[in-house]
């Protein structure tokens, strides 16, 4: 099998029978959608809820935010072929990463539970929230999604989830992004 990483900001959605999407979550969410019916399927992962904007910063990021992921990940299913009434959703990630008490986690795993329930679209499968970090690996044609829980001591991640709470912080205070 062909594997297919992506990160924060990234959505891939594949026809291919060889390839398998994967990533890693701490406090961002992956949503796995896929049309049983024709194979077509594709995972998103993003940070942060939703924005008005999708300004990052600077400079447009808008896959990083839940609202525009989704979006994006169900409309080009959509434009391969899929049907939006047999769409099957699996859903990963929300953790609460660090013990300070930042709840971005908690609020992309309500963001997304509460977008699918809102286009009507029900989850099948998923674990969200807890404390782990985890690594996806979704098998698009067949739905099949392997999960692994990471410890909390891996140290790689906890330091890219404080960057990340960090990188939050700072542009909440400067007023470019609003966390509900």
């Amino acid at each position: 099998m062909k594997k297919i990483t992506i990160g924060p900001g990234d959505f891939h959605v594949t026809t291919h029978t060889d390839e398998v999407i994967a990533t890693v979550l701490g406090s961002c969410v992956a949503a796995c959608i896929r049309d049983p019916e024709i194979g077509v399927g594709g995972m998103n992962h993003f940070m942060l809820p939703e924005s008005n904007s999708g300004v990052w910063g600077n400079v447009s990021a808008n896959m990083r935010y839940g609202n525009f992921a989704m979006e994006t990940l169900i409309n080009e299913i959509l434009r391969n072929g899929g049907d939006r009434r047999r769409l099957e959703v699996k859903v990963f990630g929300g953790a609460t990463m660090m013990a300070n008490g930042a709840r971005i986690g908690p609020q992309n795993a309500d963001f997304v539970e509460n977008y699918l329930r809102d286009e009507g679209m029900r989850i099948s499968a998923g674990h969200l929230r807890g404390e782990h970090a985890r690594r996806i690996e979704y098998f698009p044609p067949s739905g099949r999604v392997r999960m692994l829980e990471m410890p909390l001591n891996n140290s790689a991640l906890v330091q890219i989830e404080k960057h990340f709470f960090e990188v939050i912080h700072t542009r909440l205070e400067a007023g470019s992004t609003e966390l509900f």
